[in-house]
C-alpha cells in the first residue's frame, strides 16, 4: 500500500468511527427525549456511516494498480461510491420528511430537550473536526471519494446547528411560557434538514456522475495544456485532436503533436517525454499518450485548426 492510499485510508476510517459514535448517541437521545429531528439527525449519519464505509472501499479499490482486466486503473471506484452515496442521501431525506410529516399531523411533546440541544452540539464539534480532516487529505489526493464523505459530514454540521438552535427555542419556550404549543417546530426543523441534505445529494451525483460519463477536464485545464505545449516548445508545429477525461483521481490525455518530417525518431521521443513530465509537473496523477507526426507541410485537415507554423516566419 502505497503512503497516499494509507493516508486515505487512515482518513476514511476516521470517518466510519467518529459517525459510528454520533449515531449512538443520537438515537439514544432521540428516543430519550422523543425528538423526530435528532431521530432525523441519527438518520443522516447513519447515512454518513454508509457513505463512509463505501468510501472506504473506494480509496482501497481505487488505489490497486491497473492490471489486465482494468489497464486504465481502477479510480472510477470512488465515481460510483459517490453516486451510490447520493442515492443513499435521498432516500434518507425522502424518509425524514414522512416521518415529520406524521409527527406535524400528530404533535407529540418533547421531554429533555437540553440532552438534544446537548448531543447536536457535540455532532457539530466532531464533524467540524472529522469534515475538515477529509477535506484536507482529498484535496490533497485529489479523492472524489474523501471530498464526497467531507461534503456529507459539512452539511451534517449545518443540520446539527439548525436543530440545536430549533429545541433551543423549545426549550426556553417551555421554561418562559409553557402554555405555548410550538410542538410543530421539531418536525419542521427535520423537514429542514431533509431538504438540505437533498441539495447535498443533487451536488453529489452531478459531481461524481460527470467523471463517469468521461466528461473533460476542466477548461481551464485544457486550455492550459494547449497553450503550454504550443507556447513552450517551437519544435511543435501542430497541436490537435486533444482528449482528456477523469476516473477518481486520474486524469487521461492524450493528443496528436506535428513535428518536422527531418527529426529523427529519436528525438521525437525524447520531446514527447519532456512535455509529459512538464505537464504532470502541473497535472499530477495524469496518464498521458502523444500521438506524434511529421510535418511535411502539406496540410492534412486534422491539425490546420492547431497549426502553428505561421510563428516559424
Amino acid at each position: 500500500m502505497t503512503s497516499v492510499v494509507k493516508t486515505k485510508t487512515n482518513t476514511a476510517i476516521l470517518s466510519v468511527l467518529s459517525n459510528s459514535l454520533l449515531i449512538v448517541l443520537k438515537v439514544v437521545v432521540g428516543l430519550l427525549i422523543g425528538s423526530v429531528s435528532v431521530i432525523s439527525e441519527a438518520i443522516h449519519s447513519g447515512v454518513d456511516l454508509i457513505a463512509a464505509l463505501i468510501a472506504l472501499f473506494a480509496v482501497r479499490a481505487s488505489g490497486r494498480a491497473a492490471d489486465e482486466r482494468h489497464p486504465y486503473g481502477h479510480g472510477k471506484f470512488e465515481n460510483v461510491s459517490g453516486t451510490v452515496e447520493a442515492i443513499l442521501i435521498l432516500l434518507a431525506a425522502v424518509w425524514i420528511i414522512y416521518a415529520a410529516l406524521r409527527k406535524i399531523i400528530s404533535p407529540q411533546l418533547i421531554d429533555m430537550p437540553a440532552w438534544g440541544v446537548g448531543v447536536m452540539l457535540v455532532s457539530a464539534m466532531v464533524n467540524t473536526l472529522v469534515s475538515r480532516r477529509l477535506f484536507k487529505v482529498g484535496k490533497q489526493t485529489d479523492s472524489v471519494a474523501l471530498q464526497a464523505d467531507a461534503w456529507h459530514l459539512r452539511t451534517d454540521v449545518y443540520t446539527s446547528v439548525g436543530v440545536m438552535a430549533g429545541l433551543l427555542v423549545i426549550w426556553i419556550v417551555n421554561l418562559a411560557a409553557p402554555s405555548v404549543d410550538i410542538r410543530w417546530l421539531d418536525p419542521a426543523i427535520a423537514i429542514i434538514v431533509a431538504l438540505m441534505i437533498l441539495k447535498a445529494a443533487w451536488d453529489l451525483t452531478r459531481e461524481s456522475a460527470r467523471d463517469l460519463l468521461d466528461v473533460s477536464l476542466p477548461e481551464e485545464d485544457v486550455s492550459w495544456i494547449q497553450s503550454y505545449v504550443t507556447q513552450t516548445w517551437p519544435q511543435v508545429r501542430s497541436f490537435h485532436n486533444l482528449r482528456t477525461r477523469k476516473a477518481g483521481s486520474n486524469r487521461f490525455i492524450d493528443f496528436h503533436v506535428a513535428v518536422s518530417d527531418t527529426m529523427s525518431v529519436g528525438e521525437a521521443h525524447a520531446l514527447g517525454d519532456e512535455i509529459v513530465v512538464a505537464i504532470k509537473e502541473r497535472l499530477p496523477e495524469s496518464r498521458i499518450q502523444i500521438h506524434i507526426e511529421p510535418c511535411d507541410r502539406e496540410c492534412k485537415q486534422s491539425c490546420v485548426n492547431g497549426c502553428s507554423v505561421e510563428r516559424e516566419g
